[in-house]
């Protein structure tokens, strides 16, 4: 009988150990997979929602006097802008908690739409050189800086933010599918949207 009940115990006691062990390792596994999941978020980093085409012309003139002022050189160019303007989000700004227990994600920040990059491409007509005022490399790096930040101060007024804000639930909505893939839920009930003023590229 004493026998019996050793055996008793001492399998309770096994099944007792195993359990435990088993309620750890899936905790671990719980823990490891929310870890994962905001990384894999914040690894999309800059999401393109939207694109827009711009054609502008830039009339570039600069002059250089010399001898007081008594002689003048002149360097001009009629410079074609075409360049493209990407707006989106930059994931890695959002706020994430997760919730262990629930197997949930909570969208707790989602930031405003930005200018993520802006691709120009100029074409110069019409450029000439003065006597002693010639163009120079850094001359038309300087252009093409000028270009970008004559680009980027079109973007407001040309409805490319306020396309994005639209579908910043399209972006939610891609998060959701990565928590998804492994069984989790992202919960965005309680998310408020910042309306800061859009950030320019730098």
């Amino acid at each position: 009988m004493e026998a019996f009940l050793g055996i008793i115990i001492g399998v309770l006691t096994t099944l007792g150990i195993v359990t435990y062990f088993k309620s750890l390792k899936k905790k671990q596994l719980v823990k490891s997979q929310s870890v994962l999941l905001l990384n894999k978020i914040k690894t999309v980093c800059k999401f393109i929602t939207v694109e827009g085409d711009f054609a502008e012309i830039y009339h570039y003139e600069d002059v250089k006097e010399r001898f007081l002022k008594l002689i003048s050189s002149k360097k001009k160019a009629l410079v074609v802008v075409n360049a493209k303007a990407y707006v989106g989000y930059d994931l890695s700004k959002i706020e994430l908690l997760a919730d262990n227990d629930k197997k949930k994600i909570l969208l707790q920040h989602f930031p405003q739409p930005e200018v993520l990059s802006i691709e120009t491409n100029l074409n110069y007509y019409d450029k000439s050189d003065g006597l002693f005022n010639k163009f120079e490399a850094t001359d038309l790096t300087d252009l093409h800086n000028e270009a970008k930040s004559h680009i980027q101060d079109k973007i407001p007024e040309s409805g490319l933010i306020q396309i994005a804000q639209k579908e910043a639930l399209e972006t939610i909505l891609l998060m959701e599918t990565i928590v998804e893939t492994i069984g989790w839920k992202l919960d965005y009930s309680a998310l408020k949207i910042d309306e800061k003023p859009v950030k320019k590229l730098q």
